[in-house]
């Protein structure tokens, strides 16, 4: 499965938005393992401690910061610093469509694998409450895909968003999470 992933992203280019200089660089990590010969990806439940998307379900990452020699150092920096993932322990297999959000970041995800499973999680706990290893069949499954409405500036929107057990992944990390399945269907064998 690592390497039909890799050979997509590989032949993939990615959409970036326009440069605004009032967004703060940022980058997120979609991480991929396998578990029991099945390939997962991780997600966080942010704290209610944190700056910006609290409570929500999220990629490891976070904002650029002025040491950071590129968007790829900041996303496996922030693993690292999130849920204690070795850098070394990361391989970057590619790239998906930057988006800026609602709480002006201009977000590049990174998509990595990480060889090491089981592993220890070290995790943040100013930052992240639990973690979430989501088989990707299950995402991949439609019954789990759900039309999240929300309402801003006075009118509905329509976005995707999954079920996994008790939680929902909704917003930014589903859109992100959107474009990898989309890849990943459109992709005949």
């Amino acid at each position: 499965m690592k390497d039909r992933i890799s050979r997509i992203l590989a032949a993939y280019e990615p959409m970036e938005i326009d440069h605004d200089p009032s967004l703060w660089p940022a980058a997120v990590l979609l991480l991929l393992h396998n578990q029991d010969g099945h390939p997962h990806i991780l997600f966080q439940k942010r704290t209610d401690k944190v700056d910006a998307h609290k409570g929500q379900i999220s990629f490891p990452g976070g904002g650029s910061d002025p040491g950071d020699r590129d968007l790829i150092y900041t996303a496996i920096r922030e693993t690292h610093e999130e849920i204690g993932v070795l850098p070394d322990h990361i391989e970057i297999i590619g790239k998906l469509d930057q988006i800026k959000t609602i709480s002006n970041f201009a977000v590049t995800p990174y998509v990595g694998w990480l060889d090491v499973h089981p592993y220890e999680w070290k995790f943040s706990h100013d930052e992240v409450a639990y973690l979430l290893e989501v088989p990707l069949s299950h995402l991949q499954d439609e019954t789990n895909f759900v039309a999240d409405r929300r309402f801003a500036n006075g009118r509905e929107i329509v976005m995707p968003a999954y079920k996994f057990e008790d939680d929902l992944i909704w917003g930014a990390t589903a859109r992100m999470l959107t474009n990898f399945l989309d890849l990943l269907s459109a992709d005949i064998d």
